[in-house]
């Protein structure tokens, strides 16, 4: 049940993030200001290693980590382990099993005065499994690469490694306790989740900064402050198989999939209009019998148009911007399955998913530091995501542990999850210089 703050806080919530989409979107314009000399020469060291942060892309992106291809995963991770290890990082695998998936990759730098807590999220798997079509990093003109994972996100990953290079070569790193987190399922999540993000949580913990190296919609103006979550529900519709003749008698009833239709026509009638919630019903069968496979992408169903349906089963996914919306969605889905059509039954289940990252003041406070940033490289202003705009990612899981969160600080492009995934390639020196900044100038905020 929602607490009386969590029901004064849903209806606000769409006036919440218009102001907070508005504070970001239109920043009181700062002037750009002179790079001091230790920043030129974190700028200097991106630029000089240019070269090498493309080989060491198109490297990792020719390893297939699709989720369910362990050893890539692995074989990935230990390409950033070994980079990170070379700037005096410790690094450890904490292996998959338990949720199982491969694992995750986990380094860990102390500073030598260390006043600023980071964490650093990536991730190493890609939606592209060995049996996929696309599997070579490609050139192609106008400064583009295409590749699988290539800005989803091992380009991100590449930017990660590459700011914390320029900062170490430039005295920058000591000032800074660094975590840097790359998961091994983000695109096909382990089970239990909660097993599976047990140690990023962990990682978390007295966190000061969470950044996320996602690429986001793409956009090298645009960074991520606010994402929706999006959880799993299931719906089993009951009726009394009988003759269609019988349907609607007191004896009958109305049968399933009358039940189910008033179920999802009751959803869309009560919360379809509410910003930043969308509930969507992805699979549906039904008939006198039907069943889900184990995958949960499909099954099967049998009946005829003489016979009233006995089972209605509907599965999908859930997406809100904060707990509070979460909590008061399930709550009214609920009360809508719960009214009954006469002889009918019905069960929703809500499963696992990811967590919201609600609008938070941290997060603009991040959001100015990189727009500043941005412009005094000269690269223009950097603005809010529409959170409408933005899917869930891992960096959600720390939200509400750690204060000040941002993402989309990655490889940016187009075609994502698809084959046509391409990246923009001048963009890996852009987003690195932007990400060295902003790191260097969280440590010498404190």
């Amino acid at each position: 049940m929602l607490n009386e703050t969590s029901r004064r806080l849903v209806p606000l919530l769409p006036l919440m993030l218009a102001a907070f989409l508005a504070a970001g979107a239109a920043p009181a314009a700062p002037s750009a200001r002179a790079l001091s000399r230790t920043e030129e020469a974190i700028v200097a060291h991106v630029d000089a290693h240019g070269g090498e942060a493309r080989a060491l892309l198109e490297r990792v992106v020719n390893i297939n980590s699709g989720s369910q291809n362990f050893a890539g995963v692995r074989e990935v991770g230990g390409v950033f382990a070994r980079e990170l290890e070379a700037l005096g990082f410790t690094t450890r695998w904490a292996n998959g099993d338990a949720w199982g998936r491969a694992g995750h990759l986990i380094a860990t730098r102390q500073g030598k005065a260390p006043k600023l807590k980071v964490l650093l999220i990536g991730h190493l798997d890609t939606v592209f499994e060995p049996d996929s079509p696309f599997q070579r990093y490609e050139a192609v003109p106008g400064d583009r690469a295409r590749g699988p994972g290539v800005t989803d996100m091992k380009g991100g990953d590449v930017i990660l490694l590459q700011a914390l290079a320029a900062l170490r070569a430039a005295g920058g790193l000591d000032s800074l306790n660094v975590t840097v987190f790359l998961t091994g399922d983000e695109e096909d999540s382990g089970s239990p989740l909660s097993a599976a993000r047990q140690d990023l949580l962990a990682a978390a913990q007295g966190a000061d900064v969470a950044l996320g190296f996602e690429d986001g919609d793409g956009k090298p103006e645009h960074a991520v402050v606010a994402r929706r979550g999006s959880i799993d529900w299931r719906l089993t519709a009951g009726g009394k198989p009988a003759h269609s003749s019988q349907i609607f008698q007191p004896e009958v009833g109305a049968g399933a999939a009358y039940e189910a239709a008033r179920i999802l026509h009751g959803f869309y009638d009560e919360l379809a209009g509410e910003p930043n919630l969308t509930f969507n019903p992805g699979l549906l069968l039904g008939g006198t019998a039907a069943e889900v496979a184990p995958d949960g992408v499909r099954g099967t169903a049998s009946g005829k148009g003489n016979v009233v349906a006995g089972t209605v089963i509907v599965s999908g996914d859930l997406r809100t911007l904060s707990p509070a919306q979460l909590a008061s969605a399930q709550q009214r889905m609920q009360a809508i399955a719960a009214r009954h059509l006469p002889g009918t039954t019905a069960e929703l289940v809500f499963g696992e998913g990811y967590p919201p990252m609600a609008p938070a003041t941290g997060n603009l406070e991040l959001l100015a530091m990189l727009d500043q940033a941005s412009r005094d490289l000269g690269l223009g202003p950097v603005t809010a995501v529409d959170p409408r705009n933005a899917g869930a990612a891992d960096v959600s899981f720390v939200a509400g542990t750690v204060p000040r969160i941002l993402d989309a600080l990655g490889l940016k492009g187009t075609g994502g999850h698809t084959v046509e995934e391409t990246a923009d390639l001048a963009t890996l020196t852009t987003q690195t210089k932007k990400a060295a900044l902003l790191l260097y100038r969280l440590a010498a905020s404190r």
